[in-house]
């Protein structure tokens, strides 16, 4: 075993908690760390070779797709041959286990049938009657239907009602086939399916969002058709079906995000999605009287959100990866002197802004962790209840969910875009190298902020859900305002209420911090936040109504309050992760049956202290342009920034240890666990194929002509042009 690098011992000494129980608590408990470690190592430790990612950044695009399903294919036999899905209930599905997450996890590279699972089955199981699900989870269970989700058109993107794809009924006697069919047809060119993953090469079925055109030519709205693209048998295409890989992409590129045309595709009438609305033989569209009122509507959002969710979580994930890349490397990495006497050089971590850069990424990291595991939690109960018909659904809950997923999914995959770029930058040249890790992981992320609904159209959605619950503030409606109780805005209500007030007797309320130490306090920190939040969706309400006022048309007024809507988002979003992260801990300090001590919850709590300093300060202007926040208070604000910085700095390191990355997930030179970061360099410039000759691949056919043939001297005979 390589020797320890001696900055990292230190650092991991000085740590003032205990690493293994935070590992504990994100995973879940002791038990559920010893799974993970036990699955991660079936992977890591594979004879067949085949998860080996060492040579991943040398492999051309499509060598690495090919390879990326043969990790896919290896892991499901991996899969089956430890009893993953054979758990209560699971029924030999795979995904159901929690254990298949965490296979999947430990691959550490993108895996080309992904969407299967993300989308494709989950629309089956929401979206389909029980028939239906009888006849294809079966095939879906043993990957024998690979599927993908199809909404997305080359000329639409998030605007589902500008799909062009349509899903025209056919009777039986009109050639049909039994029972009657559907006809799927791309009737333009910007009708043409594009981007979905799995699409391209790997899918051999998709469930098409389509317009159904009903027996009588009645446009009755996007539906979900499930359509065969390919045979089952060799794979090739079937009649009227285009499909192929959209190209090389900026990074995801083990995936094959796909385009698909289609000619006169006639499918059975019973593939379209059939659990909300039915279409007979006669080709008569109707709403099944069995579904519970805007049940299609729940369910579909809950479906969408549910990948929302997903990405929040994967956002906290995938910055703790940068992070440990990049804060591992900065306790190694010595620059500069402190003085002309000194002989060695300086760890950057200690230097300020390298501690400004990383620490409040580290304390987002954790953040987004919290938040994605309760979002999650929160639309699995509602779909339980929703499916099962145990319990009751609100239109509140569905579209307040809709509003915090819609918001989370917008900041946080922004910010770890961002910050993954910026950890990759703090590494100096080193961060350029591939074989840092940090440009893949960089670029394979990139795509997040687009996916699943643009970020900077996602606040829309956010404020025209909130804004009812100023109209509800405004009018008094108490009934209405119930049905929040259990809702993520439910904070927004009460400062909601006393600006109302106060703007009638010209009080406005102010922060309450009278020293730079109390500025540290959280609850003085999320009451800062609940109050910037509330005041902007006052006044996004307020400038809408003095829009229209002035004669703009409503359509107008709302374009013009576009940007003040993406202000009131990331607000909302702020609140909701740092109110989140303070539950959390909370609730953990709380719990008799807890591993997690006292220590452990200070350094936590120290964590949601910096990331609710450094956002106030980033948005100072917010709090500063109403004057909750007095100039004296700013300047406590950006004081206490640096006091955290200070109390993080011991723990960095420690606080990366303890998401428990291994050296085969993080795929890293400079954040190898023991910090040989140099060696692990060298090693891997010396693997380069460019290396493989000696002489240079190019020397016989090109550089030689130079060298010894003269094909570039000078001879001062030649003629000028």
């Amino acid at each position: 075993m390589a020797k320890v690098n001696e900055d990292l011992v230190r650092e991991r000494k000085g740590a003032s908690f205990h690493v293994e129980k935070v590992t504990h608590l994100l995973d879940g408990g002791p038990g559920q760390t010893a799974r993970r470690r036990q699955l991660e190592a079936i992977v890591s430790h594979d004879p067949s070779g085949v998860f080996d990612n060492s040579s991943n950044i040398y492999l051309h695009r499509t060598e690495r797709h090919v390879r990326s399903l043969a990790k896919a294919v290896r892991l499901f036999e991996l899969a089956r041959s430890v009893g993953i899905g054979e758990e209560a209930g699971a029924e030999g599905e795979l995904m159901l286990s929690p254990d298949m997450r965490l296979l999947i996890d430990a691959v550490a590279d993108d895996l080309p049938t992904s969407l299967h699972w993300v989308m494709f089955v989950p629309n089956i199981r929401s979206l389909c009657d029980e028939e239906q699900q009888a006849r294809w989870l079966p095939m879906c269970r043993d990957f024998r239907m690979i599927g993908c989700y199809a909404q997305t058109e080359i000329g639409h993107g998030s605007n589902v009602r500008g799909l062009e794809t349509t899903a025209t009924f056919r009777s039986e006697q009109d050639g049909g086939g039994p029972g009657g069919g559907f006809v799927i047809h791309s009737p333009t060119v910007t009708a043409t399916k594009f981007w979905p993953g799995t699409l391209g090469r790997t899918a051999n079925h998709a469930m098409i969002i389509a317009r159904l055109m009903d027996g009588a030519g009645v446009d009755r709205g996007m539906h979900n058709f499930l359509v065969q693209l390919r045979s089952m048998d060799d794979h090739t295409l079937l009649p009227g079906v285009l499909t192929g890989d959209i190209g090389p992409k900026i990074g995801y590129n083990n995936m094959d995000n796909g385009f698909a045309q289609f000619d006169q595709v006639l499918i059975p009438r019973r593939n379209m999605a059939m659990r909300f609305a039915h279409v007979d033989k006669q080709g008569t569209y109707s709403k099944n009287k069995s579904a519970n009122t805007d049940a299609t509507s729940k369910v579909a959002y809950i479906t969408m959100m549910q990948v929302r969710a997903h990405i929040v979580n994967e956002a906290g994930k995938n910055l703790a990866l940068a992070c440990t890349m990049s804060i591992r490397y900065s306790a190694v990495r010595r620059q500069g002197f402190r003085n002309d006497n000194d002989k060695q050089e300086i760890q950057i971590i200690d230097y300020r802004q390298q501690q400004h850069r990383l620490f409040p990424l580290l304390a987002a990291s954790y953040c987004f962790f919290f938040t994605g595991r309760k979002i999650l939690a929160q639309l699995k109960a509602l779909e339980e209840r929703m499916l099962s018909g145990s319990g009751t659904v609100t239109k509140a809950q569905v579209a307040d969910i809709h509003a915090s997923s819609s918001a989370l999914k917008s900041f946080t995959t922004t910010v770890t875009a961002d910050g993954i770029e910026d950890c990759r930058k703090a590494c100096g040249g080193h961060g350029f190298l591939q074989s840092s890790g940090l440009p893949e992981l960089s670029l394979t992320y990139l795509q997040s902020p687009t996916v699943e609904g643009d970020n900077h159209m996602l606040p829309q959605q956010v404020v025209k859900v909130l804004l009812k619950l100023v109209q509800m503030v405004q009018s008094n409606n108490e009934a209405a305002l119930a049905e929040y109780d259990m809702c993520d805005s439910k904070y927004l209500i009460e400062p909601l209420r006393s600006m109302l007030s106060h703007r009638k007797h010209q009080n406005k309320p102010s922060c309450m911090a009278t020293s730079r130490v109390e500025m540290r306090q959280l609850p003085i920190l999320l009451k800062t936040l609940q109050h910037r939040s509330a005041r902007l969706l006052l006044e996004v309400a307020q400038q809408l109504e003095s829009s229209v006022r002035a004669g703009a048309s409503a359509e107008q007024a709302w374009n013009d309050a576009l940007i003040q809507m993406a202000r009131m988002s990331r607000a909302h979003s702020l609140f909701l992760l740092l109110n989140n992260f303070v539950s959390s801990l909370e609730h953990e300090r709380d719990r008799s049956d807890s591993d997690t001590g006292s220590h452990e919850i200070e350094v936590l709590q120290d964590l949601a202290v910096l990331f609710g300093l450094y956002w106030i300060e980033r948005d100072m202007g917010d709090f500063l342009e109403d004057a909750y926040l007095s100039k004296e208070q700013a300047s406590w604000v950006r004081g206490a920034v640096l006091d955290m910085l200070d109390v993080v700095r011991p723990n960095a390191v420690a606080l990366v240890d303890a998401r428990d990355f291994s050296d085969f997930r993080l795929k890293s030179c400079v954040g190898r666990w023991d910090g040989n970061v140099y060696e692990a360099i060298l090693e891997s410039s010396k693997r380069d194929p460019l290396n493989a000759t000696e002489p240079g691949p190019g020397y016989d056919a090109h550089l030689r002509k130079l060298i010894v043939q003269g094909a570039a001297r000078y001879t001062g005979t030649s003629s000028r042009l």
